[in-house]
């Protein structure tokens, strides 16, 4: 339990709490491909030369913000005057420098005036929205020193792309827990029309029932959500809506065998005796006396979603890039597993696991809870 609240609260702060906050966590920075765990790097901050839309506090909890900087990894720098020189990491420490003015490191820079030197130590130039602004050689450098070079540090590495794989990690929770919560919604949903009908009406009703429930448990569940997906598209939602129709089955099997059971209980015969219509005897006698193995199959069916979700976003046909997926974290590393960067595909590995454990366990511990022969032997 401890591990999927932990899991909630890093889902809907997503984008609060990654180093990357970018939307889908998508910043790459090629010079520092498939870098190891603890990797740190000095950044220089470049501003963007264009009006960055700042987003409040929700905005970017649920969208991610646009970064306003470019970022340039460094080995070292110095400033001259107005300029900063630096020497962009490559990976080696070669001897080439380049050359930015500390204004177009600072500012967003006007597009239309060209930049001019220094004049007696001061910088006059006209930042992107055409206002003016003078500061002198000094006030940049102190600026652009204090906050425009950082050092970063990657604490679970980069990809092939650049990108920050604990950043892309966290945004990834929140496929895995939505692709559970949608296919659990509509699982248990038909699980509860289809149960519900076929144990309370009997006869012909449950025959029908029984004869889709069969031909559907009959086929193999990856085959269905791939020809269900196919049709629905490769969408962020479609592929939710294919997994989740693909898992009501067990839920309408368990929900069938509690509602024949009820159904004979004096309650139920007394509802029926007052008058009361089919509806309201199933939907407010008889269905709150099933949430107990209902609750099971839920937790049961979240983590065989969230399965299912890595397994179609390894094979290409779950959440597309650049939406950061587990699986699909899976996909585009696993060649990595025998060589210098096995790191890439263990770190998603381990994290899908650690999710169904914990659903599978949370199932387990429901089961135990709400058995009443365990409860009476204990």
């Amino acid at each position: 339990m401890l591990i999927i609240l932990l899991s909630v609260i890093v889902a809907l702060f997503g984008y609060q709490i990654s180093p990357d906050s970018t939307p889908e966590a998508n910043d790459q920075i090629l010079q520092i491909t498939n870098k190891p765990p603890g990797f740190t790097v000095l950044m220089l901050k470049r501003a963007k030369n264009k009006n960055v839309e700042r987003k409040g506090f929700f905005g970017k909890m649920l969208f991610g913000q646009e970064n306003p900087f470019e970022l340039i990894p460094v080995h070292r720098y110095r400033f001259d005057a107005d300029k900063i020189i630096y020497g962009e990491y490559t990976g080696e420490d070669s001897e080439t420098e380049k050359t930015l003015s500390l204004a177009d490191v600072a500012f967003p820079i006007s597009v239309k005036q060209a930049l001019t030197s220094s004049v007696n130590g001061s910088l006059e130039f006209f930042t992107y929205d055409e206002k003016p602004k003078t500061l002198s050689e000094k006030e940049l450098q102190e600026l652009v020193e204090k906050k425009h070079i950082k050092k970063r540090t990657y604490y679970l590495g980069t990809d092939k792309f650049g990108r920050d794989n604990l950043s892309r990690l966290i945004i990834g929770v929140r496929v895995s827990l939505s692709v559970g919560i949608v296919a659990v919604v509509i699982s248990i949903f038909i699980g509860i029309l289809v149960g519900a009908a076929a144990g309370f009406f009997k006869g012909w009703v449950d025959d029908v029932c029984m004869w889709f429930i069969n031909v559907v448990w009959a086929i193999p569940t990856l085959l269905l959500v791939f020809a269900i997906a196919l049709a629905l598209g490769r969408g962020f939602w479609q592929i939710f809506i294919a997994v989740g129709l693909t898992m009501w089955v067990e839920a309408a099997r368990i929900i069938r065998g509690q509602v024949l059971s009820l159904r004979e209980m004096l309650f139920v015969e007394a509802a029926r005796s007052l008058g009361f219509s089919n509806l309201r005897t199933i939907g407010l006698h008889i269905l709150p006396n099933v949430m107990g193995p209902l609750m099971v199959v839920a937790a049961a069916n979240f983590a065989s979603a969230i399965l299912i979700e890595a397994g179609l976003s390894f094979l290409g046909i779950g959440v597309q890039p650049p939406t950061p997926s587990w699986g699909g974290m899976l996909s585009e590393n696993y060649g990595y597993i025998i060589g210098a960067s096995p790191f890439l595909a263990i770190i998603p590995g381990v994290a899908i696991m650690v999710m169904v454990l914990a659903f599978n366990l949370v199932g387990n511990g429901l089961r135990d809870a709400l058995d009443v022969r365990t409860s009476l032997a204990e």
